[in-house]
């Protein structure tokens, strides 16, 4: 008898600065339905590209509609038959065992993460992943306790969820969507970024792993068309997008009068407000952090930097000074500071608006590098000299791409830093607390950071206004997005 071939592909990293283990990774991913992997009923398979060096990682399979469909009918199996029956305590069981088993993959998880996104190493290591378990612990902590964290009401669950995540953070956004939905009672159609789609794959083995009921969560892989069939079908009772503003418009025009709940968490263009009193050093690494963290594919990161007037030139003088330290090259390598661009699109996309802005005259400052061959890579940038109405001041970049501007009194920074579209967040350093205080109470953002940036808590909300989104995902806010309260 032939010995059958093996549907594994084997990754060993144990050569690379940072021993990443031995890591496996299947050569094709099915769709991930009623607690099996089912084959697309199109047939069809795209590629999910390592973007540090253009080579296929592994193929995945392109829902359709027919696809969702099937997807929706397991999750409202699961919901009517299964998991709006079994006890909040019994739930909070299951969403405590995938966390635990997130946490034993944590070094999987974290490797797969940084060869499908480009991210590096340390920071899937160090940020994304624990993260990521921690939701899951969080929420799995409320599940029998919805009637204190709504009193007084009658908590209901919301029914099917259908979830739609972005490629910058895609096992984190995985688990900012699945914990409160599966704690709240709700079962799950989720659909990762086509880019980014192998660690939500590794997650649908974790959750299969964990014992959770067939169909609870059900993960189809696509494209937008795919998002389109769960946006639009009618058994869904709730959507949560993360992504781009257009696509929230499209969206929310979608949903409007179907009687869906709806969250959407879209883009930024935040503000990095540093005063005149602040601890300058202190600031500049909060910049660093801010705009460059995960290679600026971040929708709060802090792009547009307001520096007071008298120390703008010591700020700009010191923040060139720590970019050229910054280490731009293999996302596996543990001493990488800047990984590579998520796609060729994405990088066409940043180099689009770095000319923009030398047409409109801004002055050029890029970090002197030589930039790793063989993948989608950017050099850290930051523009002077442009106006407030600058298309790379006005529109989001999303990339290792940083505006400076400078102003004189408090008033004068809150104009500038509410005169955009977006509101999603912004940043404060100064040593009185009482500025800080006055700006938070003025900035038009839902999250404002203190003399820090980019620091994230599973019980703290997030989300923004106007063009940035509605809804809060984390803590109790985000818990409230997927019940019914009577």
């Amino acid at each position: 008898m032939a010995k059958k071939k093996s549907n594994q592909i084997k990754w060993d990293y144990a050569s690379a600065p940072e021993s990443t283990g031995h890591i496996q990774l299947k050569d094709r991913y099915d769709l991930f339905i009623g607690g099996k992997w089912v084959k697309p009923s199109s047939g069809k398979y795209f590629d999910s590209i390592n973007p540090a060096n253009k080579k296929v990682i592994a193929k995945v399979a392109h829902a359709n509609g027919s696809d969702v469909d099937k997807a929706v009918k397991a999750a409202r199996k699961a919901y009517d038959e299964i998991w709006s029956r079994i006890s909040p305590a019994e739930r909070a069981k299951y969403i405590y065992r995938i966390a635990r088993l997130m946490q034993e993959r944590a070094r999987e998880l974290a490797v797969i993460e940084s060869l499908d996104a480009g991210k590096v190493i340390r920071e899937s290591r160090d940020v994304d992943v624990p993260l990521a378990c921690n939701h899951f612990f969080y929420y799995a902590g409320w599940a029998d306790k919805l009637e204190y964290a709504f009193p007084n009401r009658r908590v209901e669950p919301l029914g099917v969820a259908g979830q739609i995540i972005p490629w910058n953070f895609p096992l984190l956004m995985a688990a900012w969507k699945i914990a409160p939905a599966l704690a709240a009672g709700n079962t799950i159609v989720l659909k990762p970024a086509e880019t980014t789609s192998l660690t939500a794959l590794k997650l649908a083995e974790i959750i299969k792993d964990s014992g959770l009921p067939d169909g609870v969560v059900n993960i189809v892989t696509g494209f937008g068309d795919t998002g389109a069939e769960i946006v639009n079908h009618k058994d869904i009772n709730k959507i949560a997008f993360t992504g781009s503003t257009a696509v929230g418009k499209i969206i929310q025009k979608a949903t409007a009068g179907t009687g869906k709940k709806l969250t959407l968490e879209l883009g930024g263009k935040s503000a990095n407000i540093i005063m005149d009193d602040a601890p300058l050093d202190q600031a500049v690494e909060g910049i660093i952090n801010g705009i460059f963290f995960n290679q600026g594919h971040v929708c709060c990161a802090g792009s547009r930097l307001f520096v007071q007037e008298n120390v703008a030139d010591i700020v700009i003088e010191k923040l060139k000074h720590r970019m050229k330290s910054l280490i731009i090259g293999d996302p596996l390598d543990k001493n990488t500071d800047i990984g590579a661009i998520n796609s060729k699109e994405q990088l066409d996309t940043i180099n689009k608006y770095i000319k923009i802005g030398l047409k409109e005259g801004a002055e050029m400052y890029q970090t002197p590098c030589d930039l790793p061959k063989g993948g989608y890579y950017c050099a850290p940038t930051l523009f002077t000299g442009m106006s407030q109405s600058s298309v790379i001041v006005q529109e989001e970049i999303f990339g290792p791409v940083l505006t400076i501007q400078t102003f004189r009194t408090v008033d004068e920074v809150i104009q500038k830093a509410n005169n955009t579209p977006y509101g999603l967040a912004a940043g404060v350093w100064t040593d009185k607390g009482s500025r800080i205080f006055n700006l938070t109470t003025k900035l038009k953002a839902g999250v404002i950071w203190a003399n820090t940036y980019n620091k994230f808590d599973p019980t703290s909300p997030f989300g923004g206004y106007k063009e940035s989104g509605y809804g809060r995902e984390g803590g109790l806010h985000g818990l409230e997005a997927y019940v019914k309260l009577k």
